[in-house]
């Protein structure tokens, strides 16, 4: 149980400030994007009409994600199709990575999926802006009658924690269940299937669920 509190860290004085950085969370965050360059270049190296194993499924992933975005955006803002599908596979590949011997998520730490939060938030209003115009996008702000502004907002600034929290408590929670039932069973028999399960399964679908609310936000805004 001391995982929970016992936090591996990096301090850097910089300008008088102290950083704090959570070292396992920046080494496991290089290690997906390895991963993933990785399977960039395996999948793009030799393409060829008869796929091999990465560029099947490299084309598998971006046929169904773009059939996505074709469908949730318009032609103009089909552009962020590359971000849409690049924060499914970082997300995902977070999300499973603790099925592997000495590696952990990621995700389970608040400030990736606060910072994978903000981020599509960024996005999707500066779609808004460039889609709209300022002036229609902000006038969008006080409907139906001006005294929604703040409301409106606080709307917005809620979606940053509410897609950034389920995708924290979903992975940190099932961190601490397999964790605590490890510590009751010795690690036997159970806990690898719980691993398999909340790597896998709850991973997948809370990766998917966290790309897909960033695409409708994005939507949203430019509607």
């Amino acid at each position: 149980m001391g995982e929970l509190t016992n936090i591996p860290q990096w301090t850097w004085e910089v300008a008088g400030y102290r950083l704090v950085f959570n070292s396992e969370t920046l080494i496991m965050s290089w290690v997906v994007m390895g991963a993933l360059i990785v399977f960039g270049v395996l999948s793009t190296r030799k393409l060829s009409f008869i796929p091999g194993t990465a560029q099947t499924l490299g084309e598998v992933m971006v046929t169904a994600f773009e059939g996505l975005v074709n469908d949730a955006l318009d032609e103009r803002n089909r552009k962020y199709f590359p971000l849409v599908i690049s924060v499914f596979m970082f997300v995902w590949l977070s999300n499973i990575l603790g099925i592997f011997p000495g590696l952990s998520e990621p995700t389970k730490d608040l400030n990736t999926t606060l910072g994978f939060g903000i981020l599509g938030f960024i996005i999707a209003h500066y779609a808004g802006i460039r889609t709209k115009g300022f002036k229609k996008y902000a006038l969008e702000y006080v409907q139906p009658m001006f005294f929604m502004a703040p409301l409106n907002i606080i709307g917005e600034l809620s979606k940053v924690v509410s897609i950034s929290f389920r995708l924290y408590g979903n992975i940190m929670g099932g961190f601490i269940i397999i964790m605590v039932v490890s510590d009751l069973v010795y690690s036997l028999v159970l806990p690898p299937f719980l691993n398999a399960f909340f790597g896998l399964f709850v991973g997948t679908i809370q990766a998917f669920v966290f790309t897909m609310l960033t695409l409708v936000y994005i939507s949203v805004q430019t509607k």
